[in-house]
């Protein structure tokens, strides 16, 4: 006779070892412990952060990491601990690298380029994306250039400038949360809204997404394009979350 079937582990994941997440105040803050033991990064830093309300988030996603699916977790499980990552380890030694490759959605960002004409999209473009742009300039001081079509467009040297201090300036738990807001919105502008703004995730996401929303509207509704809005969404909100709990330190 042979033994009950074992449940493949999925592809990436790792076995659950643990049976109970906690967090515990330490010097360096609050840190998740699994099993009294503390949980370390790739490169071996304590996890740990400055805010209580985000530590019992981060301890609370390990203590359901590998509850199903056979006992396995992923690291899409864990998006918490992931920005935390990105906070604590990838940032501190790569801040330059960082900002690049942010600043390289400035001139490519979805806001900056626009339908032709007075179709509905170009007028739901205008009335949605319009706003923000306004908000940005407003806030930040600087100008920012749009064009109908997709021929590429560059944004003035001083907009660059005041874009490159801007994020210069920034912790770096902001630069951790744009490193996962600006690629799910398609948009640095976007971004810096959900850091410094009044926007909310199902907003930036809604502009974000608009034109497929309205492809959808016309053609009818694709699973695999809501099934993409709703990871972008999750994306999102997740950063979100992430610098809410962090500023209730």
């Amino acid at each position: 006779m042979t033994g009950p079937e074992k449940t493949p582990a999925p592809a990436g994941a790792r076995k659950r070892f643990w049976k109970q997440a906690c967090v515990v105040l330490e010097q360096d803050g609050f840190a998740v412990q699994l099993d009294g033991r503390p949980v370390r990064l790739p490169e071996r830093t304590v996890l740990a952060v400055p805010s209580r309300p985000l530590a019992e988030a981060l301890a609370a996603e390990w203590q359901a990491a590998g509850l199903t699916v056979g006992g396995y977790f992923r690291p899409e499980d864990l998006p918490l601990t992931r920005i935390a990552g990105s906070m604590l380890e990838r940032i501190p030694g790569a801040r330059a690298g960082v900002i690049d490759s942010l600043l390289a959605y400035a001139s490519s960002d979805l806001l900056c380029y626009r339908e032709a004409g007075n179709s509905r999209l170009a007028r739901r473009q205008r009335e949605l994306w319009s706003p923000w742009l306004d908000w940005c300039q407003d806030t930040f001081g600087m100008a920012l250039r749009t064009t109908e079509g997709v021929m590429p467009i560059t944004q003035p040297d001083a907009t660059m400038r005041t874009l490159r201090a801007l994020l210069e300036s920034l912790p770096d738990a902001e630069l951790a949360v744009l490193g996962v807001a600006v690629p799910a919105l398609g948009s640095l502008y976007l971004g810096l809204v959900l850091v410094k703004g009044p926007g909310t995730p199902e907003e930036l996401v809604a502009c974000a997404t608009l034109d497929e929303r309205e492809q959808m509207a016309i053609w009818g509704e694709d699973t695999d394009v809501t099934d993409r809005i709703a990871m972008r969404l999750r994306d999102v909100a997740d950063a979100a979350l992430f610098l809410e709990l962090l500023r209730k330190a």
